[in-house]
Parts: C-alpha cells; sequence; structure tokens
C-alpha cells in the first residue's frame, strides 16, 4: 500500500501548493481568478489520463468515464471543491508531514512558539502511529477540500489503469467557490449525468452525513453619525457602539462556540467600521427548518429595535437564504446512504451517520434533482491554522470511492 499513499501523497501535495481562496465579496464565477489555476490543472491531469472532461465558463470540471459492463446501472457521481476558505490564509501553503505521530504536541514551526496540542484537540490521539499532515500555522492546510479532490484522481488514475475493474457509468465533478455558498449556483445538474452523487466533503474518518444546517447570511449595515467629540453629547451616534448593542440583543446561548448537534447559531464573522459607519456580517444556522425561519425573523426584530431607538435607516439588514437540509431529498434514496455504509465497511471503516453542521454542495444539488449525500474526506479543524489530515484516511477515502463504484456496478 506504501506506493498507493505516496500517489495519493503526492497528489493532495501538489493540490495543496495552489492559493484558490473564494472571495465573497466578488460577483463573478468563479470568485478569484486563482481558482481556475487549480481548475485547468486537473482538467489538464484528467485529460492526461483519457478521460472526457470539459471546464465551463463557470468554473466547473465535468468529467465522465464510460461504463465497461454489459448492463445498465445508475450512473455515479463523485464531487469536490477546490476553493479554500476566506477564513484563514490560503496562499504559500508549507505543509508538515509527521510519519508515525507519537501521540505529542506538534510544533508548528512558522510560528515560533505555536503547537497543534492534543490536549486542546484529542482526537488527534485517534490518529496515533499514523501519518499526520498539518499547516505550519501561518495558513490552513486546504484539506477542505483537497483531500476530496486527490482522493476522487486517484480512484480515477486507478480505475483508468486498472481496465480489468468493473465498473457502470462514473462521473466526476468538481467546483469553485463551495466555501462562500455559490458551488453549484450554475451547476448543469442534467449535463453532469449523473443518477446519483457523493461530495467528498466531509470532516474525519467514518463521517457520512445527509442531513445539514438551512444556512443564510446576513448582513448589517449601520450609520452612525460623527460629531467632534468635545460637542458631542447629545448629536453622536457612534456606529460601533451601536453595532455591538445590536449583536448583544442576539442569544449568546445560540453562539457556535456554545452549540451542537442539531442545535443552531447566529455566527458574527466580520465586523469593519468607525463611528460614522460600520458593517458587521453574521451566519444563521439550524437544522430545523421552522427554527430556522424564527432566527431570521428575530435578525430582523433585532434590527427594527435598533431603528426604533436610534432612528428609522441607522440599520440596514440584506437578508439572503443560502442553502436548506438536504435530508427531505435524500431520504426517499436512502439505499445511496446504505450503499456507502457498506462501501465504508468493505474498507474497514466504521460509518458514523450525523448531521452536517455546515453545508456542501451536495446540499443544493440535492433540491436540484441529484441526491447528494457527504462522506469524510478525512480532514481535521478546518478553515484555520490548526488543520490537519492523516494520510491513512485520504487513502480509505479513496477506498470507499471504489467500493461505491464496485456497488453501483453490482
Amino acid at each position: 500500500m506504501n506506493q498507493t499513499m505516496e500517489k495519493v501523497l503526492d497528489k493532495f501535495l501538489r493540490y495543496v501548493s495552489v492559493d484558490t481562496q473564494s472571495c465573497e465579496e466578488s460577483e463573478s464565477q468563479p470568485s478569484a481568478d486563482k481558482e481556475w489555476n487549480l481548475l485547468r490543472m486537473l482538467e489538464a491531469e484528467l485529460k492526461a489520463l483519457g478521460v472526457e472532461v470539459t471546464l465551463d465558463e463557470y468554473g466547473y470540471v465535468m468529467a465522465s468515464i464510460p461504463s465497461n459492463i454489459g448492463k445498465d446501472v445508475p450512473a455515479v457521481g463523485f464531487i469536490a471543491h477546490v476553493d479554500t476558505s476566506p477564513d484563514a490564509p490560503g496562499n504559500n501553503v508549507k505543509p508538515q508531514i509527521i510519519p508515525n505521530y507519537d501521540g505529542g504536541a506538534i510544533a508548528l514551526k512558522g510560528v515560533p512558539g505555536l503547537e497543534l496540542r492534543p490536549d486542546e484537540f484529542p482526537e488527534m490521539l485517534h490518529y496515533v502511529g499514523q501519518t499526520l499532515i498539518t499547516t505550519d500555522g501561518t495558513t490552513l492546510l486546504g484539506a477542505d477540500d483537497k483531500a476530496g479532490v486527490a482522493e476522487i484522481m486517484y480512484a480515477v488514475q486507478y480505475i483508468v489503469e486498472h481496465p480489468e475493474f468493473k465498473h457502470g457509468p462514473i462521473k466526476i465533478g468538481f467546483t469553485p467557490d463551495e466555501e462562500i455558498g455559490r458551488g453549484v449556483v450554475k451547476f448543469d445538474v442534467p449535463r453532469f449525468g449523473a443518477d446519483y452523487a457523493y461530495t467528498m466533503d466531509g470532516g474525519e474518518i467514518g463521517e457520512l452525513e445527509f442531513e445539514n444546517f438551512n444556512a443564510a447570511s446576513a448582513k448589517i449595515h449601520i450609520q452612525g453619525r460623527n460629531v467632534h467629540p468635545g460637542y458631542a453629547k447629545g448629536k453622536m451616534k457612534n456606529a460601533i457602539l451601536i453595532g455591538q448593542e445590536l449583536n448583544s440583543l442576539l442569544p449568546v446561548e445560540q453562539r457556535p462556540e456554545y452549540t451542537e448537534g442539531y442545535e443552531g447559531f447566529f455566527h458574527i464573522v466580520s465586523f469593519n467600521g468607525a463611528v460614522e459607519e460600520a458593517d458587521f456580517a453574521y451566519i444563521i444556522r439550524d437544522h430545523d427548518r421552522n427554527k430556522f425561519e424564527d432566527k431570521k425573523v428575530q435578525m430582523q426584530q433585532v434590527v427594527d429595535f435598533i431603528n426604533t431607538k436610534y432612528g428609522a435607516g441607522t440599520a440596514t439588514l440584506v437578508l439572503k437564504d443560502q442553502y436548506y437540509n438536504m435530508r427531505a431529498q435524500v431520504e426517499p434514496h436512502y439505499h445511496i446512504v446504505e450503499k456507502a455504509v457498506k462501501a465504508m465497511e468493505m474498507a474497514g471503516v466504521k460509518a458514523k451517520i450525523q448531521p452536517i453542521r455546515g453545508g456542501t454542495d451536495g446540499a443544493n444539488l440535492s433540491f436540484r434533482g441529484l441526491p447528494c449525500p457527504n462522506i469524510f474526506a478525512g480532514g481535521l479543524n478546518f478553515h484555520g491554522k490548526m488543520e490537519f489530515v492523516p494520510l491513512e484516511s485520504i487513502e480509505k477515502a479513496s477506498e470507499v470511492i471504489l467500493n461505491l463504484v464496485r456497488l453501483y456496478a453490482e
């Protein structure tokens, strides 16, 4: 298996070296020109393998491997996104490879004194004896979702290099801009041609998800009034303080750091402002659709209160739905979840079915007629400088893909 691991590792390291951070402020698709670099690389690699592939004007790589069996079976798709989160730097990634991890703290050598510590991240101890890939502490790693990209590309390479491997029609998709909620906005589901698909975009080994948050973004502009502080009594409206007051009106216990499982949250993700004006951005999440709608109403009520107190137009809210819980779309096709469980068992992996405390391209695809659960990609601590991925988890995820292809061929 060592040769297999090296191939997967080589792919992963090549992909994370390409900066693909998406940009929420951009209106283009892909949102950042640099995403094209990896998209074109993947297109070229698939062509070199002899796989039929297209890259369209919206940044969607779609590839197709025709069936090599003489019976009609469903076309199965595998999808991953190339962009990395805007939440942490994504350029000049310098991975650290820690073979035979011993269970201790790992120095992130790009930042003196910074360590990835099992007393803070106890899940590290699940991977003692394995090869861990970490950041150097200056950037994120990009295992979300370049681990998924590497897993799919290795599986494609294996299928191409082993013509005796029996399979039905296989569809491959790589998308931009998933991290900013726009990953499949223009994805042509009929052209993709899959009957069922899986996103390889989950967390640690064994994760299998067909429930996700309902999601919305909220952007709030506070218009203050700046007056010389020496003469400000009764006149100044400090937009920073008004924004802080607005934030304090939202329930503290419904912040991400206090929630788990099916519990939703309000999460303030950015603030930029001065006395004259300020901008706040939130994401709103809940698995329960009714509670999700209630949270949006609550956000509007908070804004209305600020406008009542400080004058009409002080706070302006732009609320936008991003995606919905895919459970209702996947459950009628539950055999695709059962196949994923079986594929993991065949790889010696115990499936852990759980709700995603986030979202995937699969959520939007499921609502557009392509049922699409989410399978582990193997990484942990996504979106930050403490991100890491066990190499063995990447290898197992590739094995699960191949097992799924076998199961659909049956």
